[in-house]
Protein backbone atom coordinates (compact mmCIF):
# COMPACT_ATOMS: atom_id res chain seq x y z
CA UNK A 1 0.00 0.00 0.00
CA UNK A 2 2.65 2.64 0.98
CA UNK A 3 4.04 1.51 -3.02
CA UNK A 4 1.30 2.78 -4.08
CA UNK A 5 0.74 6.06 -1.91
CA UNK A 6 4.22 6.97 -2.83
CA UNK A 7 3.52 6.16 -6.82
CA UNK A 8 0.44 8.46 -6.18
CA UNK A 9 2.79 11.04 -5.05
CA UNK A 10 4.91 10.87 -7.82
CA UNK A 11 1.57 12.29 -10.30
CA UNK A 12 2.56 15.78 -9.00
CA UNK A 13 5.36 15.43 -11.38
CA UNK A 14 3.68 15.06 -14.27
CA UNK A 15 1.18 18.28 -15.79
CA UNK A 16 -0.65 16.05 -17.85
CA UNK A 17 -1.88 13.80 -15.06
CA UNK A 18 -2.22 16.97 -12.91
CA UNK A 19 -4.88 18.22 -16.15
CA UNK A 20 -6.58 14.81 -16.20
CA UNK A 21 -7.28 14.39 -12.55
CA UNK A 22 -9.01 17.81 -12.27
CA UNK A 23 -11.28 16.91 -15.03
CA UNK A 24 -11.88 13.37 -13.43
CA UNK A 25 -12.51 15.44 -10.48
CA UNK A 26 -14.88 17.76 -12.23
CA UNK A 27 -16.69 15.39 -13.52
CA UNK A 28 -17.49 13.26 -10.26
CA UNK A 29 -18.66 17.18 -8.85
CA UNK A 30 -20.98 17.36 -11.66
CA UNK A 31 -22.36 13.80 -10.87
CA UNK A 32 -22.43 14.84 -7.54
CA UNK A 33 -24.34 18.26 -7.75
CA UNK A 34 -26.54 16.42 -10.52
CA UNK A 35 -27.53 14.16 -7.71
CA UNK A 36 -28.15 16.60 -4.81
CA UNK A 37 -29.90 19.05 -6.87
CA UNK A 38 -31.67 16.88 -9.37
CA UNK A 39 -32.81 13.31 -7.53
CA UNK A 40 -33.37 10.22 -10.01
CA UNK A 41 -37.16 10.39 -9.72
CA UNK A 42 -37.54 14.11 -10.44
CA UNK A 43 -34.74 13.85 -12.99
CA UNK A 44 -37.12 11.17 -14.85
CA UNK A 45 -40.09 13.24 -14.46
CA UNK A 46 -38.56 16.22 -16.27
CA UNK A 47 -36.83 14.59 -18.88
CA UNK A 48 -40.12 11.50 -19.73
CA UNK A 49 -43.01 14.51 -18.86
CA UNK A 50 -45.47 15.73 -20.80
CA UNK A 51 -47.22 19.30 -21.78
CA UNK A 52 -47.56 20.19 -18.29
CA UNK A 53 -43.92 19.85 -17.92
CA UNK A 54 -42.45 21.38 -21.04
CA UNK A 55 -45.26 23.82 -22.10
CA UNK A 56 -43.24 26.84 -20.44
CA UNK A 57 -40.10 25.65 -22.58
CA UNK A 58 -39.01 27.00 -26.51
CA UNK A 59 -38.84 24.28 -28.97
CA UNK A 60 -35.46 23.80 -30.58
CA UNK A 61 -34.39 27.28 -28.26
CA UNK A 62 -30.71 27.82 -28.57
CA UNK A 63 -28.23 27.86 -24.99
CA UNK A 64 -28.12 31.74 -24.19
CA UNK A 65 -24.25 31.47 -24.30
CA UNK A 66 -24.81 31.33 -28.20
CA UNK A 67 -25.45 34.54 -27.95
CA UNK A 68 -22.02 35.56 -27.84
CA UNK A 69 -21.06 34.41 -30.85
CA UNK A 70 -23.82 36.91 -32.59
CA UNK A 71 -24.00 40.64 -32.93
CA UNK A 72 -27.71 40.59 -31.64
CA UNK A 73 -29.13 39.92 -28.77
CA UNK A 74 -32.17 37.51 -29.14
CA UNK A 75 -35.13 36.83 -27.15
CA UNK A 76 -35.79 35.00 -24.16
CA UNK A 77 -38.57 33.71 -22.32
CA UNK A 78 -40.70 35.31 -20.72
CA UNK A 79 -43.51 34.01 -18.16
CA UNK A 80 -46.24 36.10 -16.07
CA UNK A 81 -48.50 34.85 -14.33
CA UNK A 82 -51.35 35.88 -11.86
CA UNK A 83 -51.26 33.20 -9.54
CA UNK A 84 -47.62 34.02 -8.61
CA UNK A 85 -48.32 37.87 -8.77
CA UNK A 86 -45.85 38.43 -11.67
CA UNK A 87 -49.40 39.71 -13.31
CA UNK A 88 -52.31 41.65 -11.48
CA UNK A 89 -56.08 40.62 -11.39
CA UNK A 90 -58.11 43.03 -10.51
CA UNK A 91 -62.05 42.97 -9.94
CA UNK A 92 -64.70 44.68 -11.12
CA UNK A 93 -66.14 47.10 -8.47
CA UNK A 94 -69.90 47.06 -9.72
CA UNK A 95 -71.25 43.32 -8.82
CA UNK A 96 -67.63 41.57 -9.19
CA UNK A 97 -69.12 40.04 -12.61
CA UNK A 98 -65.34 40.71 -14.27
CA UNK A 99 -62.23 40.10 -14.11
CA UNK A 100 -59.00 42.28 -15.84
CA UNK A 101 -56.16 40.12 -15.92
CA UNK A 102 -52.69 42.44 -16.90
CA UNK A 103 -49.56 40.92 -18.21
CA UNK A 104 -46.87 43.85 -18.40
CA UNK A 105 -43.48 43.51 -19.49
CA UNK A 106 -40.37 45.17 -21.36
CA UNK A 107 -39.00 43.76 -24.21
CA UNK A 108 -35.84 44.87 -25.60
CA UNK A 109 -34.47 43.02 -27.91
CA UNK A 110 -33.20 42.30 -31.57
CA UNK A 111 -35.45 39.53 -32.55
CA UNK A 112 -38.75 38.47 -32.63
CA UNK A 113 -40.48 35.72 -29.67
CA UNK A 114 -40.93 32.04 -30.60
CA UNK A 115 -44.32 31.79 -29.72
CA UNK A 116 -46.84 33.46 -27.49
CA UNK A 117 -49.25 30.85 -25.27
CA UNK A 118 -51.86 31.80 -22.59
CA UNK A 119 -52.54 29.16 -20.09
CA UNK A 120 -56.06 30.10 -18.32
CA UNK A 121 -57.37 27.64 -15.06
CA UNK A 122 -61.44 28.63 -13.97
CA UNK A 123 -63.21 27.44 -11.66
CA UNK A 124 -67.13 27.59 -12.11
CA UNK A 125 -70.14 25.14 -11.47
CA UNK A 126 -71.98 24.81 -14.80
CA UNK A 127 -71.35 28.60 -16.80
CA UNK A 128 -68.08 28.68 -18.46
CA UNK A 129 -66.58 32.43 -17.89
CA UNK A 130 -65.54 34.27 -21.28
CA UNK A 131 -62.26 36.06 -21.72
CA UNK A 132 -61.48 38.64 -24.36
CA UNK A 133 -57.94 38.96 -25.11
CA UNK A 134 -56.52 42.50 -26.28
CA UNK A 135 -52.76 43.49 -27.09
CA UNK A 136 -51.41 46.39 -26.14
CA UNK A 137 -48.18 47.53 -27.87
CA UNK A 138 -45.55 50.30 -26.51
CA UNK A 139 -46.48 53.26 -29.23
CA UNK A 140 -50.10 52.63 -27.69
CA UNK A 141 -51.95 50.82 -30.38
CA UNK A 142 -54.58 48.31 -29.20
CA UNK A 143 -55.10 44.81 -30.98
CA UNK A 144 -58.05 42.77 -30.62
CA UNK A 145 -56.40 39.05 -30.57
CA UNK A 146 -59.53 36.94 -29.63
CA UNK A 147 -62.50 35.72 -27.50
CA UNK A 148 -62.71 32.21 -25.75
CA UNK A 149 -64.80 30.64 -23.54
CA UNK A 150 -62.91 28.93 -20.73
CA UNK A 151 -62.81 25.56 -19.63
CA UNK A 152 -61.81 24.08 -15.99
CA UNK A 153 -58.14 24.28 -18.32
CA UNK A 154 -57.43 26.06 -21.52
CA UNK A 155 -55.15 27.26 -23.80
CA UNK A 156 -55.08 30.44 -25.91
CA UNK A 157 -53.07 30.19 -29.05
CA UNK A 158 -52.89 33.61 -30.91
CA UNK A 159 -50.82 31.99 -33.75
CA UNK A 160 -53.91 29.58 -34.41
CA UNK A 161 -56.14 33.20 -34.53
CA UNK A 162 -56.63 33.66 -38.30
CA UNK A 163 -58.72 37.14 -38.11
CA UNK A 164 -56.11 38.11 -35.99
CA UNK A 165 -53.65 37.69 -38.30
CA UNK A 166 -55.73 39.20 -41.37
CA UNK A 167 -55.88 42.20 -38.87
CA UNK A 168 -51.91 42.22 -38.67
CA UNK A 169 -51.79 42.79 -42.56
CA UNK A 170 -50.90 38.87 -42.67
CA UNK A 171 -47.87 38.43 -40.59
CA UNK A 172 -47.62 35.42 -37.96
CA UNK A 173 -48.82 36.94 -34.78
CA UNK A 174 -45.60 36.22 -33.04
CA UNK A 175 -44.15 38.50 -35.21
CA UNK A 176 -47.33 40.98 -36.22
CA UNK A 177 -47.95 41.95 -32.80
CA UNK A 178 -44.11 42.93 -31.57
CA UNK A 179 -43.23 44.93 -35.06
CA UNK A 180 -43.03 48.53 -36.15
CA UNK A 181 -46.22 49.11 -38.19
CA UNK A 182 -45.40 49.43 -41.75
CA UNK A 183 -41.71 48.23 -42.29
CA UNK A 184 -40.76 45.89 -44.54
CA UNK A 185 -38.80 43.56 -43.43
CA UNK A 186 -40.52 43.63 -39.95
CA UNK A 187 -38.52 45.25 -37.18
CA UNK A 188 -39.44 44.63 -33.65
CA UNK A 189 -40.59 47.51 -31.55
CA UNK A 190 -38.88 47.89 -28.10
CA UNK A 191 -40.86 49.09 -25.06
CA UNK A 192 -43.48 47.72 -22.65
CA UNK A 193 -45.91 45.62 -23.66
CA UNK A 194 -49.03 44.85 -22.16
CA UNK A 195 -51.46 41.40 -22.48
CA UNK A 196 -55.00 42.34 -21.09
CA UNK A 197 -57.67 39.76 -20.20
CA UNK A 198 -61.15 41.23 -19.77
CA UNK A 199 -63.24 37.73 -18.07
CA UNK A 200 -66.81 38.05 -17.68
CA UNK A 201 -67.98 35.69 -14.51
CA UNK A 202 -71.74 34.51 -14.58
CA UNK A 203 -71.70 32.78 -11.22
CA UNK A 204 -70.74 34.05 -7.79
CA UNK A 205 -67.91 32.17 -6.89
CA UNK A 206 -66.17 31.77 -10.43
CA UNK A 207 -62.97 32.49 -10.79
CA UNK A 208 -60.08 32.67 -13.48
CA UNK A 209 -56.28 32.70 -13.41
CA UNK A 210 -53.75 32.75 -16.06
CA UNK A 211 -50.44 32.06 -17.34
CA UNK A 212 -48.63 33.46 -20.07
CA UNK A 213 -45.31 32.52 -21.74
CA UNK A 214 -43.66 34.45 -24.28
CA UNK A 215 -41.19 31.66 -25.88
CA UNK A 216 -37.76 32.90 -26.50
CA UNK A 217 -35.05 32.17 -29.22
CA UNK A 218 -32.42 31.02 -26.29
CA UNK A 219 -32.79 29.04 -23.21
CA UNK A 220 -31.14 27.62 -20.22
CA UNK A 221 -27.36 26.88 -20.45
CA UNK A 222 -27.85 23.85 -22.94
CA UNK A 223 -30.98 24.71 -24.77
CA UNK A 224 -33.77 22.61 -25.89
CA UNK A 225 -34.86 19.62 -28.15
CA UNK A 226 -37.81 19.18 -30.08
CA UNK A 227 -40.00 17.86 -27.38
CA UNK A 228 -39.01 21.13 -25.94
CA UNK A 229 -37.34 19.69 -22.78
CA UNK A 230 -34.40 21.26 -21.40
CA UNK A 231 -31.05 19.13 -22.37
CA UNK A 232 -29.16 20.72 -18.99
CA UNK A 233 -31.36 17.50 -16.80
CA UNK A 234 -29.82 15.00 -19.71
CA UNK A 235 -26.60 16.39 -19.61
CA UNK A 236 -26.11 16.62 -15.81
CA UNK A 237 -27.89 13.12 -15.16
CA UNK A 238 -25.58 12.22 -17.84
CA UNK A 239 -22.25 11.74 -16.10
CA UNK A 240 -23.90 10.00 -12.90
CA UNK A 241 -25.13 7.34 -15.55
CA UNK A 242 -22.08 7.38 -17.78
CA UNK A 243 -19.08 7.57 -14.67
CA UNK A 244 -20.80 4.22 -12.87
CA UNK A 245 -21.26 2.51 -15.97
CA UNK A 246 -17.90 3.25 -16.97
CA UNK A 247 -16.42 2.03 -13.54
CA UNK A 248 -18.59 -0.93 -12.65
CA UNK A 249 -17.39 -2.28 -16.26
CA UNK A 250 -13.69 -1.58 -16.11
CA UNK A 251 -13.87 -2.74 -12.49
CA UNK A 252 -15.63 -6.27 -13.06
CA UNK A 253 -13.51 -7.17 -15.97
CA UNK A 254 -10.11 -6.28 -15.01
CA UNK A 255 -10.66 -7.05 -11.16
CA UNK A 256 -12.26 -10.66 -12.10
CA UNK A 257 -9.85 -11.20 -14.74
CA UNK A 258 -7.11 -10.70 -12.94
CA UNK A 259 -8.36 -13.22 -9.97
CA UNK A 260 -9.32 -15.72 -12.39
CA UNK A 261 -6.13 -15.71 -14.27
CA UNK A 262 -4.20 -16.45 -10.65
CA UNK A 263 -6.20 -19.14 -9.86
CA UNK A 264 -5.20 -20.62 -12.75
CA UNK A 265 -1.61 -20.74 -12.15
CA UNK A 266 -2.04 -22.01 -8.82
CA UNK A 267 -3.87 -24.81 -9.34
CA UNK A 268 -2.18 -25.19 -12.61
CA UNK A 269 -3.34 -28.46 -14.49
CA UNK A 270 -7.04 -29.05 -15.86
CA UNK A 271 -7.91 -25.59 -14.12
CA UNK A 272 -5.70 -23.90 -15.85
CA UNK A 273 -6.09 -25.54 -18.95
CA UNK A 274 -10.09 -25.11 -19.18
CA UNK A 275 -9.52 -21.18 -18.08
CA UNK A 276 -7.05 -21.09 -21.07
CA UNK A 277 -9.68 -23.00 -23.46
CA UNK A 278 -12.70 -20.78 -22.16
CA UNK A 279 -10.69 -17.77 -22.76
CA UNK A 280 -9.57 -18.56 -26.09
CA UNK A 281 -13.46 -19.52 -26.83
CA UNK A 282 -14.62 -15.97 -25.90
CA UNK A 283 -12.10 -14.27 -27.42
CA UNK A 284 -13.69 -15.25 -30.61
CA UNK A 285 -17.19 -14.44 -29.80
CA UNK A 286 -18.02 -11.03 -31.22
CA UNK A 287 -18.44 -9.01 -28.75
CA UNK A 288 -20.75 -5.88 -29.83
CA UNK A 289 -23.05 -8.02 -32.03
CA UNK A 290 -23.57 -10.37 -28.78
CA UNK A 291 -24.74 -6.60 -27.11
CA UNK A 292 -26.95 -5.95 -29.92
CA UNK A 293 -28.83 -8.92 -29.92
CA UNK A 294 -29.62 -8.95 -26.14
CA UNK A 295 -30.85 -5.46 -26.14
CA UNK A 296 -32.61 -6.07 -29.48
CA UNK A 297 -34.30 -9.24 -28.83
CA UNK A 298 -34.39 -9.21 -24.60
CA UNK A 299 -33.87 -5.84 -22.57
CA UNK A 300 -32.35 -2.40 -23.22
CA UNK A 301 -31.64 -1.72 -19.47
CA UNK A 302 -28.32 -0.08 -18.94
CA UNK A 303 -27.84 -2.50 -16.18
CA UNK A 304 -28.50 -5.80 -18.59
CA UNK A 305 -26.49 -4.24 -20.96
CA UNK A 306 -23.38 -3.77 -18.20
CA UNK A 307 -23.87 -7.67 -16.54
CA UNK A 308 -23.51 -8.98 -20.20
CA UNK A 309 -20.52 -6.60 -20.85
CA UNK A 310 -19.11 -7.78 -17.41
CA UNK A 311 -20.27 -11.33 -18.10
CA UNK A 312 -18.16 -11.60 -21.74
CA UNK A 313 -15.28 -9.78 -20.39
CA UNK A 314 -14.77 -12.31 -17.34
CA UNK A 315 -12.47 -14.58 -19.76
CA UNK A 316 -11.38 -12.01 -21.63
CA UNK A 317 -7.53 -11.35 -23.54
CA UNK A 318 -6.32 -9.69 -20.30
CA UNK A 319 -5.96 -13.23 -18.69
CA UNK A 320 -3.43 -14.62 -21.13
CA UNK A 321 -1.58 -11.39 -20.06
CA UNK A 322 -1.64 -11.62 -16.34
CA UNK A 323 -0.93 -15.40 -16.51
CA UNK A 324 2.36 -14.61 -17.76
CA UNK A 325 3.13 -12.20 -14.59
CA UNK A 326 1.82 -14.68 -12.64
CA UNK A 327 3.81 -17.50 -13.67
CA UNK A 328 6.85 -15.40 -12.91
CA UNK A 329 5.43 -14.27 -9.10
CA UNK A 330 4.70 -18.03 -8.33
CA UNK A 331 8.55 -19.29 -8.48
CA UNK A 332 9.55 -16.26 -6.22
CA UNK A 333 11.08 -16.69 -3.40
CA UNK A 334 8.61 -15.56 -0.58
CA UNK A 335 5.86 -17.84 -2.21
CA UNK A 336 7.80 -20.38 -1.25
CA UNK A 337 8.11 -19.16 2.19
CA UNK A 338 4.63 -18.68 2.44
CA UNK A 339 3.95 -22.64 1.44
CA UNK A 340 6.81 -23.41 3.79
CA UNK A 341 4.87 -21.48 6.97
CA UNK A 342 1.57 -23.29 6.30
CA UNK A 343 -0.34 -20.58 4.25
CA UNK A 344 -3.65 -21.54 2.82
CA UNK A 345 -3.96 -21.37 -1.20
CA UNK A 346 -6.51 -18.55 -1.18
CA UNK A 347 -4.01 -16.63 1.26
CA UNK A 348 -1.42 -17.08 -1.12
CA UNK A 349 -3.40 -15.84 -4.08
CA UNK A 350 -5.15 -13.14 -2.11
CA UNK A 351 -2.18 -11.87 -0.45
CA UNK A 352 0.62 -12.54 -1.96
CA UNK A 353 0.17 -12.99 -5.67
CA UNK A 354 -2.36 -10.76 -6.30
CA UNK A 355 -1.05 -7.23 -5.06
CA UNK A 356 1.94 -7.25 -6.97
CA UNK A 357 0.19 -6.99 -10.17
CA UNK A 358 -2.37 -4.36 -8.78
CA UNK A 359 0.16 -1.74 -9.56
CA UNK A 360 -0.31 -3.11 -13.32
CA UNK A 361 -3.91 -3.24 -12.49
CA UNK A 362 -4.80 0.76 -11.47
CA UNK A 363 -3.74 2.00 -14.97
CA UNK A 364 -5.09 -0.24 -17.28
CA UNK A 365 -8.55 -0.06 -15.16
CA UNK A 366 -8.16 3.88 -15.19
CA UNK A 367 -7.68 4.04 -19.31
CA UNK A 368 -10.69 1.36 -19.36
CA UNK A 369 -13.29 3.69 -17.82
CA UNK A 370 -13.88 5.87 -21.02
CA UNK A 371 -13.96 2.66 -23.07
CA UNK A 372 -17.16 1.58 -21.50
CA UNK A 373 -18.40 5.32 -21.54
CA UNK A 374 -18.60 5.54 -25.58
CA UNK A 375 -19.88 1.71 -25.30
CA UNK A 376 -23.13 3.10 -23.84
CA UNK A 377 -22.92 5.70 -26.38
CA UNK A 378 -22.29 3.89 -28.97
CA UNK A 379 -24.99 1.54 -28.05
CA UNK A 380 -27.50 4.13 -27.62
CA UNK A 381 -26.67 5.48 -31.84
CA UNK A 382 -27.58 2.22 -32.88
CA UNK A 383 -30.96 2.58 -31.04
CA UNK A 384 -30.29 0.39 -27.95
CA UNK A 385 -29.85 3.14 -25.42
CA UNK A 386 -31.95 2.87 -21.80
CA UNK A 387 -35.27 3.74 -23.08
CA UNK A 388 -35.73 5.34 -19.40
CA UNK A 389 -32.11 7.21 -18.59
CA UNK A 390 -31.68 10.21 -19.79
CA UNK A 391 -27.64 10.08 -20.95
CA UNK A 392 -25.02 11.55 -23.64
CA UNK A 393 -25.63 8.75 -26.45
CA UNK A 394 -29.53 9.14 -26.21
CA UNK A 395 -29.30 12.69 -26.96
CA UNK A 396 -27.05 11.98 -29.77
CA UNK A 397 -28.88 9.57 -31.19
CA UNK A 398 -32.01 11.56 -30.97
CA UNK A 399 -29.92 14.74 -32.25
CA UNK A 400 -29.13 12.54 -35.09
CA UNK A 401 -32.76 11.11 -35.76
CA UNK A 402 -34.18 15.07 -36.19
CA UNK A 403 -31.70 16.31 -38.21
CA UNK A 404 -30.05 18.59 -35.69
CA UNK A 405 -26.90 19.06 -38.18
CA UNK A 406 -29.13 19.75 -40.76
CA UNK A 407 -31.18 22.34 -39.50
CA UNK A 408 -28.12 24.14 -37.48
CA UNK A 409 -29.14 22.98 -33.88
CA UNK A 410 -25.01 22.21 -33.45
CA UNK A 411 -25.83 22.60 -29.40
CA UNK A 412 -27.87 19.45 -29.43
CA UNK A 413 -24.82 17.04 -30.68
CA UNK A 414 -21.81 19.37 -29.73
CA UNK A 415 -22.70 19.19 -26.06
CA UNK A 416 -22.97 15.70 -24.90
CA UNK A 417 -20.48 14.92 -27.71
CA UNK A 418 -17.91 17.75 -25.79
CA UNK A 419 -18.56 16.33 -22.50
CA UNK A 420 -18.02 12.60 -24.02
CA UNK A 421 -14.23 13.42 -25.28
CA UNK A 422 -13.67 15.34 -22.15
CA UNK A 423 -14.47 12.16 -20.15
CA UNK A 424 -12.18 10.34 -22.51
CA UNK A 425 -9.46 13.18 -22.50
CA UNK A 426 -9.69 12.66 -18.60
CA UNK A 427 -9.15 9.61 -17.73
CA UNK A 428 -6.46 8.73 -20.90
CA UNK A 429 -4.31 12.02 -19.42
CA UNK A 430 -4.23 10.03 -15.96
CA UNK A 431 -4.20 6.78 -16.94
CA UNK A 432 -0.90 7.54 -19.27
CA UNK A 433 0.40 8.90 -16.52
CA UNK A 434 -0.14 5.91 -14.04
CA UNK A 435 1.01 3.92 -16.44
CA UNK A 436 4.43 5.73 -16.84
CA UNK A 437 4.54 5.78 -12.68
CA UNK A 438 3.74 2.23 -12.00
CA UNK A 439 5.43 0.23 -15.28
CA UNK A 440 9.30 -0.08 -14.02
CA UNK A 441 9.86 -0.28 -18.03
CA UNK A 442 8.73 3.41 -18.52
CA UNK A 443 9.77 4.87 -15.56
CA UNK A 444 12.51 6.56 -16.44
CA UNK A 445 11.50 7.36 -20.29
Amino acid sequence: MSRITRSLRELTRYPSAIAGLLVVLGLIALALYAIISMPYREAIRLWRGGEEIWAEYPKNAQPIWTDWFTSERRPRSIILSTADGTATKTVDEEGGTGLTLTFPFDYDYEGFPQDLVVFLTAEFEEKRPHASFTWVTPDGREVRMGDLSVRPAETFRPVFESRLQRRLGGLSPEIGLFAVPDEDPPRPLAGTYQMVVDVYLFEPDSDVDAKMVLHGQVHGIAGTDHRRRDLTVALLWGTPIALPFGLLAALGTTVTTMVIAAIGVWFGGWADSAIQRVTELNMILPFLPILIMVGTLYNRSIWVILGVVIALGLFGSSIKTYRAVFLQVKESPYIEAARAYGAGNMRIIVYYMLPRIVPMLIPQLVVLIPTYVFLEASLAQLGLGDPILPTWGKLISEARDNGALFQGWYYWMLEPAALLMLTGLGFALLGFAMDRIFNPRLREL
